[in-house]
């Protein structure tokens, strides 16, 4: 191999693509955690390292070149193979100091998580535990995440997944908010309140309807992805939403919107096959199915009762 007609910076190539993926140099910014000029730097030295014009401007935005539009598959094919390389050094790892990135849904992340991650402090306290809060699905292929805790199987072939348990959620409000309803008692009674939805997309009045609800659009003037916010909507009395039994049972400024509607939520922990390997990545698998496995939320619903009292 002619090693001397290998002339870019793979940082320069990595900015070209994430540029290319999120359309914008402000975008790629955020994604790669850095700044706009230094991702417009990045792009411009790989354009003049390769003697290309990788992006023209388009009114306000980028749009690649057909040269750029070529050499984009190039490049993701190099992304790929360096991801692969990041999984197989990491699940080679023998080592239990170093960090693990754990993806979590937010709730869990706030409530559950705490307790679990002292535990991992307390035993082992060369890993460093980061954790991604989000109600997002994490790529474990890109290594957006070493462990996730998910609430469906995956699929993919190169993932490990352990169930651990099944959890219950249900509707609630305050009882001020189902007392300005008339107290519905059934799901067509109920089906006439305010919702508090996670986005526009309608799954979760899809996913109500499929029980029995009779909802429609006009049925959730509130939508946030947050669940936090969520739960202080609900709580402060602006209509109806979903949350862990374990944790809205236990707040005493809500109460069941209707006794007899129950969501089965199971708790899948996932890996992938080859990061799987890394014994610091299998301590905190094995620390987190363990302690996962009792009843956290029921835990978490106790801590929150304490705090509110």
């Amino acid at each position: 191999m002619s090693w001397d007609r290998v002339a870019f910076d793979w940082n320069h190539a990595r900015a070209f693509l994430v540029t290319a993926e999120e359309g914008s140099f402000s975008a790629a910014a955020r994604a790669l955690g850095t700044t706009q000029p230094t991702v417009g730097r990045q792009v411009a030295a790989l354009e003049s390292e390769l003697d290309v014009l990788l992006f023209e401007r388009v009114g306000r935005g980028l749009a690649l070149t057909a040269t750029g539009l070529e050499l984009l598959e190039h490049v993701r094919a190099m992304a790929d193979q360096a991801t692969r390389l990041s999984r197989v050094a990491a699940g080679q790892s023998v080592s239990l100091n170093g960090p693990v990135v754990v993806s979590v849904g937010e709730l869990m992340a706030a409530w559950v998580l705490p307790a679990v991650a002292r535990r991992i402090r307390r035993e082992h306290p060369g890993i460093t535990l980061e954790i991604l809060a989000t109600n997002q699905t994490s790529d474990l292929g890109r290594r957006e995440a070493d462990i996730a805790v998910r609430s469906y199987r995956p699929t993919d072939a190169d993932l490990v997944a352990k169930k651990i348990r099944d959890d219950q959620a249900t509707l609630y409000a305050t009882p001020e908010y189902l007392a300005s309803i008339g107290d519905p008692s059934t799901r067509a009674e109920l089906s006439r309140a305010e919702f508090i939805g996670f986005d526009a997309t309608g799954a979760f009045m899809k996913a109500l309807n499929a029980m029995g609800m009779e909802l429609t659009p006009e049925s959730f003037p509130y939508v946030c992805g947050n669940q936090h916010v969520q739960w202080s909507l609900i709580t402060q009395g602006a209509g109806v939403g979903v949350m862990m039994a374990g944790v809205g049972d236990a707040d005493p400024r809500v109460r069941r919107a209707l006794d007899d509607f129950v969501i089965e939520v199971p708790m899948w922990l996932t890996s992938h096959r080859e990061v799987r390997t890394s014994r610091r990545v299998r301590v905190v698998f094995d620390l987190l199915a363990e302690a996962l496995a009792g009843d956290p939320w029921a835990e978490a619903g106790a801590a929150l009762a304490a705090h509110i009292a």
